[in-house]
Formats: C-alpha cells, sequence, structure tokens
C-alpha cells in the first residue's frame, strides 16, 4: 500500500514535469521570436534615423545656397540692376524654400516611422526578456523535479512546483505584460 501511494505522487510528479517542460519549449521559442523582432525593429529605426540624417545634410546644402542667393540678389538689389535678374533670383529663392519645406516635411514623417520601429522594438524586448526569466524558473523547476525523482524526496517536488509556478507566471507574462 506504502508503494501505491509513493508511486501516485511520481505519477503527478511526470505530469507536472512534463506541463512546465512545454511550458519551457515555449518560453524559448516565443522569447526568441520577439528578440528577433525586437532586433529587426531596431536595425529598422536605425535605418530611418540615417535616412533622417541624409535628409537633414540635403537640406543644409539648400539653405547653404539659399544664404548665397538671398546675398547675391541683395547685393543686386543695392547695385539698381534690371528687375528680370531680380525676378530670377527670386524664383531660385522661391525654390530653394520649396525643396527646404519638403525636405522639412519629409524628415517628419521619417521620425515618425523611426520612433514607432524603437517603440515595436523596446516592447518586444519586454516580451523576451519575461520569456527569458521563465525559461529561467521553468528550468529550474525541472532541474528539481528531477531530483526528487531521483532521490524519492517529495518535499523537493513542491518546491519545484513553486518555482515552476512562478515560472508560469512569467510565462504568462510574456504574453500579456501584467507585471
Amino acid at each position: 500500500m506504502a508503494e501505491e501511494t509513493n508511486e501516485k505522487w511520481t505519477n503527478y510528479l511526470a505530469m507536472t514535469t512534463i506541463i512546465i517542460a512545454v511550458c519551457a519549449t515555449l518560453s524559448t521559442f516565443k522569447g526568441g521570436g520577439y528578440s528577433t523582432r525586437s532586433l529587426m525593429n531596431q536595425t529598422l529605426a536605425s535605418d530611418q534615423w540615417a535616412f533622417f540624417d541624409s535628409k537633414g545634410v540635403k537640406s543644409y546644402v539648400f539653405e547653404a545656397q539659399l544664404d548665397n542667393i538671398i546675398f547675391q540678389k541683395s547685393m543686386l538689389d543695392a547695385s539698381g540692376k534690371g528687375s528680370k535678374v531680380q525676378n530670377q533670383y527670386q524664383q531660385q529663392i522661391d525654390s530653394l524654400n520649396q525643396k527646404i519645406r519638403r525636405f522639412s516635411d519629409e524628415k517628419k514623417v521619417i521620425r515618425k516611422k523611426a520612433e514607432e520601429f524603437v517603440k515595436i522594438s523596446d516592447e518586444s524586448k519586454l516580451h523576451a526578456n519575461a520569456f527569458g526569466i521563465a525559461v529561467i524558473f521553468l528550468q529550474v523547476s525541472i532541474l528539481l523535479s528531477s531530483i526528487s525523482a531521483l532521490t524519492k524526496r517529495k518535499y523537493i517536488w513542491i518546491i519545484s512546483l513553486f518555482v515552476g509556478a512562478c515560472g508560469i507566471l512569467y510565462f504568462l507574462n510574456g504574453f500579456f505584460l501584467f507585471m
């Protein structure tokens, strides 16, 4: 009769270890997926920031040209030369102002995209970290369950259940981020 009782808790030990092992496997899988997602979005954000910087450089070139054209026009105004040349200068000034505004607008759109990629990356890191912590607790729980099975010590299995419960809590947190 004592052997039947002993076998009964070891059956529970086996079942809980299987459940914990499945959660550990899923945590590893999901954590890896979120890590990859985080890395990919961080790369996309870096690309957008580089694009943002290149637009800034191009805008600066047009601003320098604008300053030069405005200076040349002011010199022409001081000399009192013809209005046809002044009109050409004004057309260049208007064109450069339009390009500068366009680059400024494009930079706003690019900045927004980059910030969205950073936000997705940061959120993915939170998920990946939760799954990573879950894997640690679940692996320790499996280790304790194995020790319990080898030594036939029920109290070690009970400790492994508490550790496993912490792992499952972090596993669920990996999906829902409630902690």
